[in-house]
C-alpha cells in the first residue's frame, strides 16, 4: 500500500484515535487535530506502547498532533491544510451526547453544521484532496423499527444531535452533486472498545461491576442496539477512505442485535456480580430510538470486508483495559463533561 497523507479531523475522539493508529500502523503520514489534547493518555491508544515497535506509534517521524478548534480556529485549520496538502481527510469531529443536545441545541448545530459547512466550502476549493471521508451516525435514520435497513437517504431523525448530523449529511450530498466534492460516508453500529469514554453503556457498566457503583438503566434497557468492536470499524474506515467511490455511504455494523439489559447483563456475568447489585432502572431518555439495524451487506460484497470480533471477545479485551488502569479510572468523571 502507497503512504497517503491522511489529516484526522477530531482525532482525540475514540474512534478518531483508534483510527489514528490504525492508519500509522499502516504506514501513512497522519496529521491531527483535535479541539484540546485529551487529559489523560489513557483514552488515546495512539500514545499507548505498541508491542511491534516497542514504543508509541506517536513517537513515529510520520506524525503530528495540533490542537485546532473547528468552531473558532478554523483559519488555523486551513493553514494546515495548505501546508501539508492532505490526499486524504478522514473527519470524525461532533458533538456527540444525543440526550444533553435537548439542553444546548445550538452548540450542537453550531459544531455539527455551521462549522463543518464553512470547512467543506474551504476543502472543495482544495485540487489535492483526493477524498474526503465523514464519519456520520445511524440516528439521522431514526428507530429503524421495520427492521435492517441499507444506505439510504431516507432521514428521520429524534434528537437535536440526529438532525445537526442529518443536516450536514445532507449538505454534503449537496456539495458532491454541485461541484463533485470527494465525499464518503460512513455510519457505525454502536462502537466500543478499550480507551472509550467511561459514560458509554460498555465501560461504564464493566466499571460498575468492578467497583458495586449502581448505573442508570434508561427505559429498564429494552431497546436495542448492534455492538461493534473499534477495531473493525476502523479497518473499514481506513480501506474505504482510500478505495471508495466518491459519492458512497457505507454502513458498518455486526449482524447481531443485543437489547442494552441483555448486554449489561452478560458483563454482569462475565464480572461475576449480580445484575440487581449495580443496576439502576430509570426512565427513557427523550427522543430515544428503540433500534438501529444496519444493513452492511454493502462493505461485505464490494470490500470483502467482515466483522471479525466477537461480543464476548471484545467484552474481554475491554475489562481488561479497565482492570489494567482501575484505580486511575475510578478517578476520573463517569458522566459526560459538557464541552462548550
Amino acid at each position: 500500500m502507497n503512504s497517503k497523507k491522511i489529516l484526522v479531523i477530531g482525532s482525540n475522539s475514540f474512534s478518531g484515535s483508534h483510527f489514528v493508529a490504525e492508519a500509522l500502523r499502516g504506514g501513512h503520514q497522519v496529521w491531527a487535530t483535535s479541539r484540546s489534547r485529551e487529559l489523560d493518555p489513557v483514552f488515546l491508544p495512539y500514545l499507548w506502547l505498541d508491542p511491534a515497535r516497542g514504543e508509541p506509534l506517536a513517537n513515529q517521524a510520520n506524525f503530528s498532533f495540533q490542537a485546532i478548534d473547528l468552531n473558532s480556529q478554523l483559519s488555523q485549520l486551513l493553514e494546515l491544510v495548505d501546508r501539508v496538502q492532505p490526499s486524504h481527510v478522514v473527519n470524525f469531529a461532533a458533538q456527540g451526547m444525543v440526550a444533553e443536545s435537548w439542553f444546548n441545541p445550538t452548540h450542537w448545530y453550531r459544531t455539527n453544521v455551521v462549522s463543518q459547512v464553512a470547512l467543506h466550502d474551504a476543502l472543495r476549493q482544495r485540487p489535492f484532496l483526493e477524498k474526503y471521508l465523514h464519519v456520520t451516525t445511524p440516528e439521522v435514520y431514526g428507530s429503524t423499527d421495520g427492521g435492517w435497513i441499507r444506505e439510504h437517504n431516507q432521514f428521520a431523525p429524534s434528537t437535536p444531535y440526529a438532525v445537526s448530523r442529518a443536516a450536514c449529511d445532507l449538505h454534503l450530498h449537496s456539495f458532491q452533486k454541485a461541484y463533485g466534492f470527494p465525499v464518503v460516508f460512513t455510519r457505525a453500529a454502536n462502537v466500543y472498545g478499550p480507551g472509550q469514554q467511561l459514560y458509554r453503556i460498555i465501560p461504564r457498566a464493566l466499571l460498575s461491576a468492578r467497583t458495586g457503583k449502581p448505573m442508570q438503566l434508561h427505559g429498564g434497557g429494552y431497546s436495542e442496539r448492534c455492538f461493534i468492536h473499534i477495531s473493525d470499524v476502523v479497518r473499514a474506515t481506513l480501506q474505504l477512505a482510500l478505495e471508495a467511490e466518491p459519492g458512497s455511504t457505507w454502513h458498518l455494523s455486526t449482524q447481531e442485535p443485543i437489547s442494552i439489559r441483555d448486554l449489561v447483563e452478560r458483563i454482569c456475568q462475565r464480572c461475576g456480580v449480580a445484575f440487581d447489585s449495580v443496576v439502576e432502572e430509570s426512565g427513557e431518555r427523550l427522543g430515544k430510538d428503540q433500534s438501529y439495524l444496519l444493513d452492511s451487506t454493502a462493505i461485505r460484497e464490494k470490500f470483502g470486508w467482515s466483522d471479525q470480533v466477537r461480543l464476548d471477545e471484545g467484552f474481554s479485551e475491554t475489562l481488561a483495559w479497565v482492570d489494567s488502569h482501575l484505580d486511575q479510572l475510578q478517578t476520573l468523571p463517569w458522566t459526560y463533561q459538557h464541552k462548550v
